[in-house]
């Protein structure tokens, strides 16, 4: 059901946002299309900051795949090259940051787990019934490292491609796992990194703003600042926001 919601939810935002550019169209009648078309390049071509909010949400794949996740928060980028490399690959270096004051989880609530023991006197395995965590987690999360690579604006559309890594805290120690009593080693942890990948576009509506849509792939993980390291080893999460050009 949850990701029935996720799709409605971003098909309904790209509805929206669709519907709005006639009426920006409109508003801005006295701009010719021609100009319109080469907004994106003028902006760029300034090597102009940019900033704006953005909403956040995905699904885990693989063993995680009963995994989703939401968050929201601000971004903020330069563009500090001019355009470089010929053809294709044309295009600006953007370094840039965000910080999630609203991040979640969502995994199936706590239930009991067949773990696998093995007794290193005998070599008998058995399995026993362990109770796991979970339910909804809550936290915050930033990403201060974003290495962004926008291409040649194509009309109002401007594509890129990024690489980057975060930072995420949560109240309770994620992911959820094998449940030990306080105290006792064994949890996960409270901090996880997040190292991801993706691309996307911004889409243009008046010569300073701009819709953007992007795709990233996720991993999580604590980099075994707890005693367990399960992570999240893939999640595929999509952002849409809205940005001002400075």
């Amino acid at each position: 059901m949850r990701k029935q919601l996720f799709a409605f939810f971003f098909a309904a935002l790209f509805g929206i946002s669709l519907t709005t550019v006639p009426n920006v169209h409109a508003q801005s009648a006295h701009v010719s299309t021609g100009s319109g078309d080469r907004s994106a390049d003028a902006v760029l071509a300034a090597r102009p900051w940019e900033w704006g909010p953005f909403f956040q949400g995905g699904v885990g794949v693989g063993e995680r795949s009963d995994f989703s996740f939401t968050s929201a928060g601000v971004r903020l980028g330069k563009v500090i090259t001019d355009q470089h490399l010929g053809g294709f690959f044309r295009g600006q270096f953007e370094y840039a940051g965000e910080i999630m004051p609203y991040w979640q989880a969502f995994t199936p609530p706590p239930h009991l787990q067949a773990e696998k023991f093995v007794d290193p006197a005998t070599g008998l395995t058995t399995y026993v019934n362990e109770p796991v965590g979970g339910g909804t987690y809550t936290g915050v999360s930033i990403t201060p490292i974003i290495l962004r690579w926008n291409f040649k604006p194509h009309g109002r559309f401007v594509p890129w491609f990024q690489g980057a890594g975060g930072l995420i805290y949560t109240t309770h120690k994620f992911p959820p796992d094998v449940l030990v009593h306080h105290g006792t080693p064994g949890a996960t942890s409270v901090f996880n990194f997040s190292p991801q990948g993706g691309g996307g576009f911004h889409y243009f509506v008046r010569p300073k703003e701009s819709i953007t849509f992007s795709a990233n792939a996720i991993h999580i993980s604590s980099a075994s600042l707890g005693d367990r390291n399960p992570g999240v080893n893939a999640s595929i999460q999509f952002q849409i926001g809205y940005t001002w050009w400075k």
